[in-house]
């Protein structure tokens, strides 16, 4: 088999190729951003994250409606939430398959994918929210798992933010993101009260505000200065230079590309040993996956010991779970502040540890007040407190990935983390998907908490023991190799 010859015309078509887009680069980093650019940014940032945070945690929030108006009568009451899951859980192989697609972001910039996949999200919303039957909803959620990983404005957040401010920054950024979640329960409570049938309006309106956001940031955010200045040192090399520098150091000055990323991962130990730890701690994704379906179980007890019909119980117990939803994001809110401040005066792995161990107590006073007649505010408040410090560990955990990793391979990198690390992970997925179609739905939460525990502490513990600090680090200067 022959290999591919280079002619003289191919070779100059690709330098003038390289001329043009130096050009382009050049007048964009030198383009003046304006009074007040930063603020806008990260008002749109914002809003973007808002998107991303409803279009993860819809599904969880809407996970015993959906299930009911779309599941029971196919599969019946009892399992209709464990039939969804597996459902579900075949969509989610869409965000295994995306990491093939960000990695793109290192070769062609961060903004035109952060406008792809804020459209993506809302056409995901849209889709499902006119679906009258399985196959149209599962389309829906194939495009929200595809795109909701991407978390392209975390990217932008870690590449405009001063260093010994870029964890605060990037907390305070995404705990009002989350306090934006609150439009969930507000539209259940516009539109759903006792009966389920608006459903449809809570997916429609944050998808057409997905698709609004997209085209203002397509009109007025640029890209980001890191990326521009790392593709230029890039091109500006000669083909000797490029060869040199590959030889020399390795992947941290190569393209970027899906096989690069992976090689480093495995090589560097320090993203290893994040990769591994990360996997463990995600374990604990259990509990952001049934607490809907725990919220709306618990609340339906005292009705079903009056012998109504489980479908009737549901339906009774649904204005407290709306109620509960509404300090959900007060709770997740708080903890998506605080872990910055602590990452940023503590360290990164302190950081992990207290909110791994604010998830875990957390869930288990929630699972415990549910099931008990707990006042339906404080229990929302207690599950918004689980599920944000769960998920702020995993920040913190990326955090610590993007400052061991070189800027021509960041979005690559982080996107096989989640991917590399859910070998690990995937006991969170299938362990409760398993016990719950075989238990029933009543049982979810119970599940939930059996699966978390264990896979957090192992995952602390590596992450204490094994990685390195990385608080403060310069993200222009790391060149990937190990100390």
């Amino acid at each position: 088999m022959r290999g591919k010859t280079v002619t003289p015309e191919k070779t100059e078509k690709r330098a003038q190729k390289e001329l043009r887009e130096i050009s382009r680069w050049e007048k964009a980093l030198l383009r003046p951003k304006g009074r007040g650019y930063l603020y806008y940014l990260i008002f749109f940032i914002c809003v973007i994250y808002i998107t991303d945070e409803v279009a993860t945690q819809i599904g969880t929030q809407m996970q015993s409606v959906i299930a009911q108006a779309l599941f029971a009568p196919v599969f019946g009451a009892e399992v209709a939430v464990a039939r969804m899951s597996v459902f579900g859980t075949v969509s989610m192989v869409m965000s295994g398959v995306a990491f093939l697609y960000k990695p793109l972001s290192d070769r062609y910039g961060r903004r035109p994918f952060l406008i792809i996949n804020t459209i993506g999200m809302g056409v995901g919303l849209l889709v499902i929210s006119i679906a009258t039957n399985i196959p149209v909803y599962f389309l829906g959620s194939v495009f929200i798992s595809f795109f909701v990983p991407h978390d392209m404005q975390k990217v932008y957040i870690m590449e405009v933010m001063p260093p010994k401010r870029r964890a605060t920054g990037y907390s305070m950024i995404k705990a009002v993101a989350t306090l934006g979640m609150m439009l969930i329960p507000i539209l259940r409570g516009v539109f759903m009260r006792t009966d389920i049938s608006g459903w449809r309006y809570i997916y429609l309106i944050p998808g057409i505000i997905a698709v609004v956001v997209a085209v203002a940031v397509a009109a007025l955010i640029r890209e980001t200065d890191p990326f521009m200045k790392m593709r230029l040192e890039y091109l500006r090399m000669s083909d000797a230079e490029r060869a040199m520098f590959k030889k020399a150091k390795g992947a941290e000055k190569a393209q970027a590309s899906v096989i690069t990323a992976f090689k480093f991962c495995f090589r560097h130990k320090q993203l290893l040993w994040i990769v591994i730890g990360t996997g463990f701690i995600m374990w604990g994704m259990v509990m952001t996956s049934y607490y809907e379906t725990a919220m709306t179980y618990g609340y339906a007890l005292p009705f079903l010991a009056q012998g109504a019909a489980l479908e009737d119980a549901k339906a009774a117990a649904l204005p407290l779970v709306t109620r509960a939803l509404f300090l959900f994001p007060v709770g997740s809110a708080f903890f998506q502040a605080i872990h910055g401040l602590i990452a940023d005066k503590w360290g990164r792995k302190s950081a992990v540890i207290v909110m791994g161990i604010c998830a875990v107590i957390s869930f288990g006073l929630f699972y415990y007040g549910v099931n008990n007649g707990l006042e339906p505010y404080i229990a929302g408040l207690l599950c918004g407190s689980a599920v944000g410090s769960y998920w702020a560990s995993q920040d913190v955990c990326g955090i610590m990935c993007t400052e061991s990793t070189p800027t021509n391979l960041r979005s690559s990198v982080m996107s096989l983390w989640p991917v590399v690390g859910g070998a690990f992970g995937s006991v969170a997925i299938l362990a409760p998907l398993l016990l719950i179609n075989i238990f029933g739905d009543a049982k979810a939460g119970l599940i939930s908490l059996g699966v978390a525990i264990p896979g957090m502490i192992i995952g602390c513990i590596l992450i204490v023991l094994k990685v390195k600090e990385t608080r403060g680090v310069n993200l222009e200067e790391i060149t990937g190799f190990e100390e």
